[in-house]
């Protein structure tokens, strides 16, 4: 019986290791948030900071568009070009996105010649 339960135990903790990413590998898939408006603003932030550099692979990208008058768009390498809000659009959208490497910017097609940035993906 000890032995039964002694297995038991193992294969549950086995499990919970597997399940928590206690092997080095992680489920989760990396967030970032991209912010356009009220004002005059955009960016594009991992864990609360700008992104400048980010590694390829799959991120959940949310998109807060705060304002009627602005857009979120994306251009990075090999023709990659997206449109995630436009205008008039207000709130919030949620996509899944592939990043290759390459440089990107993100804007505001509107506002494009203020409302900006870049960042390279390794």
């Amino acid at each position: 019986m000890i032995r039964n339960t002694a297995a038991v135990l193992l294969l549950v903790g086995l499990a919970a290791a597997i399940a928590t990413g206690a092997f080095g590998r992680t489920s989760a898939t990396p967030t970032l948030k991209a912010t356009v408006g009220p004002g005059y603003t955009i960016s594009l932030k991992q864990n609360g900071k700008l992104v400048k550099k980010l590694k390829a692979g799959t991120y959940k990208l949310v998109v807060a568009d705060k304002a009627a008058i602005h857009a979120f768009s994306l251009d990075g390498p090999h023709g990659y070009a997206v449109d995630f809000t436009k205008v008039p659009f207000v709130g919030t959208k949620t996509f899944t996105v592939r990043l290759k490497a390459g440089a990107y910017k993100y804007y505001c097609p509107p506002h494009e010649a203020m409302m900006f940035g870049h960042f390279k993906v390794t």
